[in-house]
């Protein structure tokens, strides 16, 4: 049994890599293309590998993975031999082999990419223009230190959820008889219930990726997925999953409770003010799965600063913070103010002629 996962090329002997455009295996140098199945297949008569399933791996499928760890923010990555990584996609810095990789849970699904490098540059270009509290010298000084592909592990959650939520409404009514001003204040008691399935609620099992990150940079198209083999990710890396599955379960739960309670509040209508007064929330059926999601990460510099921007491998969504121009926001601010103090005392004037 080799030591080493290799995607090598049949035609010439090069490394392969999976081409995000094609979704195909596709060798650099001599562009010879074929499927994910037809390469798989071809590996499984050289390796003659057996299945096991149930969340393992198979026999062989890891020989040759290691994990990589940062030595500034702790971060991991899986990669295999011919990676070479040197830093990290999450901040930058140096990473070093840290071992052999094993024991983790073969993801069950994986999305692969369908948007490459260059798309994820243009993506950078079009998030910063339009911005008008960018510094104008960000442009022209910032520059992208990195660009890397990552999978990212996402625990998915499937589960119906059953609401039983009471609501106290209210509607005003106000007229005038002569000069008294009426009002009427009457109160409802609204009740609503019901069940709501969800599929696939993405929670990021990394610890490096910030959350509320990852949550801006969905959704995804689950439709795209498919059972997780080794070889898509030729030419990217792996981040290791370090959040255990029953940790993002309560995130996931409270995305699905909000989810179902934002859903039946907007089917109480008609009313001026609708307060929720109490609210039942049970979720049932529940089932989770493990997968990849693809997600470019770009890393920039600035003054000294360090900027990350994240981009959906899948559909190219891009979002990441940006640094504020504090005097052209000021400016801002008293030009608006100035204006509507004009727009103010004119109409004061007017309303005293009248």
């Amino acid at each position: 049994m080799s030591d080493i996962i290799e995607y090598k090329c049949p035609a010439c002997g090069g490394a392969m890599e999976f081409d995000s455009k094609s979704q195909q295996m596709k060798c650099p140098y001599c562009d010879t293309q074929m499927s994910i199945e037809e390469y798989q297949q071809m590996q499984q008569q050289q390796a003659d590998w057996q299945a096991k399933g149930d969340g393992n791996w198979q026999e062989g499928e890891t020989d040759g993975m290691h994990i990589y760890v940062c030595e500034s923010c702790g971060g991991e990555i899986i990669a295999d031999d011919s990676t070479g990584a040197t830093t990290c996609p999450f901040c930058g810095n140096r990473v070093v082999m840290k071992g052999q990789f094993a024991g983790d849970l073969k993801p069950d699904y994986i999305i692969p990419f369908k948007l490459d490098k260059k798309d994820a540059k243009e993506a950078y270009h079009r998030h910063l223009s339009g911005k008008k509290f960018l510094p104008a010298i960000f442009k022209e000084e910032n520059h992208i230190d990195e660009i890397k592909g990552v999978y990212v592990p996402f625990w998915l959650f499937d589960a119906d959820v059953e609401a039983d939520i009471t609501y106290n409404a209210q509607k005003t009514r106000v007229w005038r008889t002569g000069d008294v001003e009426y009002t009427e204040h009457s109160f409802y008691q609204a009740q609503r219930a019901g069940g709501i399935s969800f599929q696939h609620i993405p929670a990021d099992g990394s610890v490096k990726m910030d959350d509320t990150l990852m949550e801006s940079i969905e959704p995804y198209d689950f439709s795209e997925a498919v059972p997780f083999q080794t070889a898509y990710l030729a030419g990217y890396v792996a981040d290791r999953y370090d959040v255990d599955k029953d940790e993002r379960m309560k995130r996931a739960e409270e995305r699905m409770k909000r989810s179902a309670e934002d859903s039946f509040a907007n089917t109480v209508t008609g009313y001026h003010s609708v307060m929720t007064a109490q609210s039942h929330v049970n979720i049932c059926n529940a089932k989770y799965s493990y997968a990849l999601y693809p997600v470019w990460i770009l890393n920039t510099t600035w003054n000294g600063e360090k900027y990350t921007f994240a981009m959906n491998g899948q559909t190219g969504k891009m979002v990441g913070d940006l640094p504020a121009d504090k005097g052209a926001f000021w400016r801002f601010v008293a030009t608006w103010g100035v204006i509507t103090g004009a727009i103010l005392y004119a109409l004061t004037w007017v309303i005293m002629l009248i």
